[in-house]
């Protein structure tokens, strides 16, 4: 296999002009893939436009490289793509407490929240934005979860760091300066 090292920005966002730059394919390519492979869902802000994060970059590399360098169909690839992500989702994790009870290295159960039906989607928000609610969880959803509330997860997450950042940007005048 030739991989060509591609150097991914360290950005939180990535519009669809600088994935296409990325990965030297055209943008009508891009969203192409985007209907073909579903694991290839980049969001979308208020005004239409494409959000491209990191791991959605990575999987358009993959993805040309499957096309481009390996020469497989679209078909082939989408099998192959699906037999990797399956094989990644088997890996265990082992930890090296033995003291503890089997039952507390189990992750808790995360509940499944829906937004009001009234509600208007939140816009995508920024990297400045994010920068205070940035840290993320250390314990990873149940296996159980499906893809599919696994993205809603990762959406309400997302609505919850921006309504915790305008909360941030409404107290900003109260606060002391330096802080």
């Amino acid at each position: 296999m030739n991989r060509a090292a591609v150097a991914i920005p360290e950005k939180l966002f990535f519009k669809i002009g600088e994935v296409c730059e990325l990965t030297g394919v055209q943008a009508h390519v891009m969203r192409n893939w985007e209907s073909e492979y579903p694991k290839l869902a980049p969001q979308k802000n208020r005004a239409g436009q494409r959000t491209y994060r990191k791991r959605d970059v990575e999987m358009a590399l993959r993805i040309k490289e499957l096309l481009y360098d390996d020469q497989y169909t679209i078909a082939g690839a989408k099998k192959k793509l699906s037999s990797e992500l399956r094989g990644a989702s088997k890996l265990k994790v082992v930890t090296t407490e033995t003291s503890a009870p089997a039952q507390s290295s189990l992750p808790t159960p995360v509940p499944t929240l829906a937004p009001p039906a009234e509600a208007a989607p939140l816009s995508t928000p920024t990297a400045e934005a994010h920068a205070p609610y940035e840290r993320q969880a250390t314990t990873s959803a149940p296996a159980s979860m499906s893809d599919d509330q696994r993205a809603k997860m990762r959406r309400l997450a997302l609505q919850l760091r921006e309504l915790l950042n305008i909360l941030d940007a409404g107290d900003a005048p109260n606060r002391p300066q330096g802080k």
